[in-house]
């Protein structure tokens, strides 16, 4: 049965990962692997999330399902956390999912279901797996305009213009915040505009928002998504909770769906658990247990709220001095834009070579389309580090 089976292609970032592991050399960087490091280069435990693991090791006293939609505290909470503490939530249902990925699936899984030729458009660049997942699920993909990578910022006017030409009924996925790879997002003023243009050419918005929190705040990374809610009759999210709460392992996301009507959402809840039960049947629990812990809980959550608030700090602190740094060592405002972007991306609009040259001779590891880890970036090694990508540059 498999002997005609060829190996996969290697994901370039889990490549980079073991390229990174088997360097000898001791200035190493690693800015490729996409997950918060403090200080010191590790991924802390959050201090509320922890608490919260103590309190329900000492308290759960069951193992057993929770149902197909997982911990239901969970969902309500994260559906507010999304939506906002005040939004109307009788036309929303959440399911918890592993992860954001899990969550991006099952959504996939609901839009081929409800309307199975429907194309998903996706920026250009998205995250890589956006287009995996989608593709897996049996959809179809396109790409609208989104990056102009030598201003380091959103080509809005050919985004509008792209999606004008997008049939009625198609989706399209828009990040919620923090645009991996390029760190770049929509303003409020964007993000209406684009609002008016789905509800004026009838297509779904599929939101993920997998960075809530890292960017501008809580509410502020909302606010986009916030305004399509607003404005249009049904949309789809995916969230998780792997970078605002650090439980990268553990796995929990949140599938959301907003209809038109009540019973609409019913049904639709009810289709989209149909996928969950063939996709993974159960919910792990753990991680989703603890997030509601920390949600519910008025001391927990403003703890979190406060380390969360430090974390984005951090980054934004990165940012601004390692844009500096470029300035100072490439005599130039070609790499200002890292400053103005937000959540854990950038991309710095280095070729293949490029990149490939800073590994090989300077120890710097990054994707191969020029995609940092801000969170990674060396706080005691900012020029050192610009000086070696100026050398690099044609």
């Amino acid at each position: 049965m498999f002997e005609d089976l060829k190996p996969a292609p290697a994901d370039k970032i889990l490549a980079l990962i073991g390229l990174y592991r088997a360097d000898p050399r001791p200035n190493k960087v690693d800015l490729g692997v996409g997950v918060y490091k403090d200080s010191a280069g590790n991924t802390p435990v959050m201090r509320a999330v922890r608490e919260a693991e103590k309190r329900l090791l000492a308290g759960q006293d069951s193992k057993s399902y929770l149902g197909l939609a997982g911990d239901m505290a969970f969902n309500d909470a994260i559906a507010k956390l999304v939506f906002g503490a005040d939004a109307d939530t009788a036309r929303i249902r959440a399911a918890q999912t592993p992860g954001g990925s899990g969550a991006l699936r099952l959504v996939a899984d609901l839009l081929k279901r409800a309307r199975p030729d429907a194309t998903v458009w996706v920026s250009d660049p998205t995250w890589t797996n956006h287009v995996a997942i989608l593709r897996a699920a049996g959809l179809q993909v396109r790409e609208y305009p989104y990056f102009d990578a030598d201003a380091g910022m959103v080509c809005f006017d050919a985004m509008l213009a792209a999606l004008r030409g997008a049939p009625a009924g198609d989706v399209v996925l828009l990040h919620g915040c923090c645009h991996n790879p390029t760190g770049a997002n929509l303003d409020v003023r964007q993000w209406a505009a684009v609002a008016d243009l789905l509800v004026e050419k009838d297509l779904l918005p599929f939101i993920d928002i997998a960075y809530q929190g890292f960017g501008d705040g809580l509410d502020a990374d909302a606010e986009g998504l916030r305004i399509v809610a607003a404005k249009v009759p049904e949309m789809v999210v995916a969230a998780s909770c792997s970078k605002n709460f650090a439980v990268y392992r553990d796995r929990v996301g949140a599938a959301m769906v907003m209809t038109a009507k009540r019973e609409q959402a019913d049904a639709t809840m009810s289709q989209m658990l149909v996928g969950a039960r063939t996709l993974y049947s159960m919910p792990p629990d753990h991680a989703a247990a603890a997030v509601r812990i920390v949600l519910q809980d008025p001391a927990l959550r403003a703890d979190w709220q406060a380390e969360l608030e430090e974390m984005r700090l951090r980054m934004l602190s990165l940012r601004q001095r390692f844009a500096e740094a470029l300035r100072r060592q490439s005599n130039s405002d070609r790499f200002d834009f890292v400053a103005g972007h937000r959540g854990m991306f950038s991309r710095l609009g280095l070729t293949e070579s490029q990149v490939e040259r800073l590994r090989d001779e300077h120890a710097v590891y990054m994707v191969g389309d020029s995609r940092i880890n801000v969170a990674g970036l060396p706080e005691d090694g900012l020029d050192e580090l610009a000086k070696a990508i100026v050398s690099v540059l044609d």
